[in-house]
């Protein structure tokens, strides 16, 4: 059978850099996107449209896109929406791409949210529904759709409910995302089946953390099942700031090798994501999680063993 082509989505500059306390300036965010555009990523996610003082790391939000829209490779750039409100921001500063998603997890849900299970994936639903009438993409995640830091396992039922939902709205490109880093193998291609099984034609996306070294085995995995999107942040970058034990994401770098390893997505650019991974190090001031930052490429390793 043949393979199906594989997108990645950086997250580094949203999802990476909203729980840091220092803040990251706009011309850095610029040269960062940017750079990330010139590897071969297929999407850059720019930000966010919340609240600036929730998140202040999001604040420049509209000014990136603004900045971006007038310059060729636009298209490729995506945002997070947590509300109509968000998706009104982001329709205004012309985002092509709008992700959202609500969680499994009712703790986790109110802490993100501020609303149950059912109330905050019936509400993406509606904002769904509105992207697609203003003929954007969109992209619906199940957050906690692996487990909770605050309550432990989540029920398979409850994913797929939610799934369900966004089915309904006529979003097609469903993703699961592992929040708290709970994830294992066997559980990504179990659910990932389930899924399929609903909408055998959805693309289907993945959003793994790191916490307890499983992201790229989880990938993987994902990779087994059909899934054909992964998200994943520059440097390992990142973590929702409103789970239990926030946890970096899987490193975009440590990806991209492992991916062309397997002889896919030899098109990107790894050089030049190892180098934005090393500013960003360079800009926190202090080691990143990612691995081929550190060791290089071993396709281009010239030692001996």
């Amino acid at each position: 059978m043949p393979q199906k082509k594989i997108f990645i989505q950086e997250v580094g500059i949203r999802d990476g850099i909203q729980g840091e306390p220092a803040l990251v300036p706009t011309e850095r965010k610029i040269k960062w996107a940017a750079e990330l555009l010139d590897s071969g990523l297929d999407v850059i996610q720019l930000g966010s449209f919340v609240k600036a003082d929730k998140v202040p790391q999001m604040a420049d939000t509209e000014e990136l896109f603004r900045h971006f829209s007038a310059l060729p490779g636009k298209e490729k750039f995506s945002a997070l929406v947590l509300n109509m409100k968000g998706l009104e921001r982001g329709l205004k500063c012309g985002v092509g791409t709008f992700c959202m998603g609500s969680s499994a997890s009712e703790t986790h849900s109110r802490e993100n949210a501020g609303m149950g299970v059912d109330e905050a994936a019936g509400h993406i639903a509606e904002v769904a529904r509105e992207a697609l009438k203003a003929g954007k993409k969109v992209q619906a995640l199940v957050q906690s759709a692996f487990g909770c830091g605050y309550e432990g396992p989540v029920p398979a039922e409850k994913v797929l409910t939610i799934v369900k939902k966004y089915l309904e709205a006529g979003v097609r490109n469903i993703g699961l995302a592992d929040t708290a880093g709970h994830a294992h193998p066997l559980q990504v291609r179990e659910l990932f089946g389930a899924v399929a099984e609903l909408d055998p034609a959805a693309e289907l996306s993945c959003h793994f953390h790191n916490a307890y070294a499983l992201g790229l085995a989880n990938c993987c995995y994902a990779l087994e099942a059909g899934v054909t999107y992964f998200e994943s942040s520059l440097g390992g970058l990142g973590g929702c700031p409103f789970t239990k034990l926030p946890s970096g994401n899987v490193c975009t770098e440590d990806l991209v090798h492992t991916f062309q390893r397997m002889g896919l997505r030899k098109d990107i650019k790894l050089e030049t994501l190892i180098a934005v991974a090393r500013d960003a190090a360079a800009f926190f001031n202090r080691e990143l999680p990612g691995s081929v930052m550190k060791s290089g490429s071993i396709v281009d390793f010239k030692g001996t063993l």
